[in-house]
C-alpha cells in the first residue's frame, strides 16, 4: 500500500503546471493537492493514517484549503477534517517560508468529538517546477479541554509535508 502511495506521489510530481505568475507554484489561481500516508498512536493502539487535501491560492501567496484523514487498524475509528489558511513567502528566493493556521475537527468513534486549532511554520523546498517538500512545526491546542480528563490540552510536533500544484 505504502509503495501505491509513492507511485502516486511521484507521478503526479512530473506533470507541467501552467504559467506561473509572480507567485510561482504559489501564486495566485494555483492549486494545490496532498496525499498523506503514515501512521499515529492513540488509545493505546497504532492506527495507518491515509488522508488528502487540496488547497487553492486565492492571491499570491495566500491559500485556504481542506484536509481529511482516516486513521485505521486500531480502535476506536478516528477520522479528522481540517480547513487551512497558510501565507508562503513566495518572494523569498529558493527557500519559500510558510507560516498558517488551521481548525480541525476530530471524530472518534463512540467518543464526543474532539476540536482543536492551531498554526504551523516551516520552510518550502522546491522539488520540481509543480511541486515542493515543507518541513516545518505544528503547535495544535484542543478546544474545551479537561485536564483531570487529558494530561495535556496542547501539543507540538514536527511535520514534513509533499504539495503538488496544477
Amino acid at each position: 500500500m505504502n509503495r501505491l502511495i509513492l507511485m502516486v506521489v511521484l507521478a503526479l510530481s512530473v506533470f507541467p503546471v501552467r504559467a506561473a505568475g509572480v507567485g510561482g507554484i504559489f501564486g495566485q489561481g494555483q492549486t494545490h493537492f496532498m496525499l498523506l500516508a503514515g501512521n499515529g498512536y492513540a488509545f493505546n493502539n497504532n492506527y495507518l493514517i491515509l488522508g488528502a487535501g487540496a488547497s487553492y491560492y486565492v492571491l499570491d501567496g495566500m491559500g485556504v484549503g481542506l484536509s481529511y484523514e482516516n486513521w485505521s487498524g486500531g480502535s476506536p475509528g478516528i477520522s479528522k477534517t481540517s480547513p487551512f489558511v497558510q501565507y508562503v513567502f513566495y518572494q523569498v528566493p529558493s527557500v519559500k517560508p510558510f507560516v498558517g493556521g488551521f481548525y480541525r475537527h476530530t471524530a472518534v468513534t463512540g467518543q464526543p468529538a474532539i476540536n482543536s486549532v492551531g498554526a504551523r511554520a516551516g520552510a518550502y523546498f522546491a522539488s520540481s517546477s509543480n511541486s515542493a517538500i515543507g518541513v516545518g512545526f505544528v503547535y495544535e491546542s484542543y478546544l474545551d479541554c479537561e485536564t483531570s480528563i487529558s494530561s495535556a490540552c496542547s501539543e507540538s510536533y514536527p511535520e514534513i509535508s509533499f504539495t503538488f500544484g496544477f
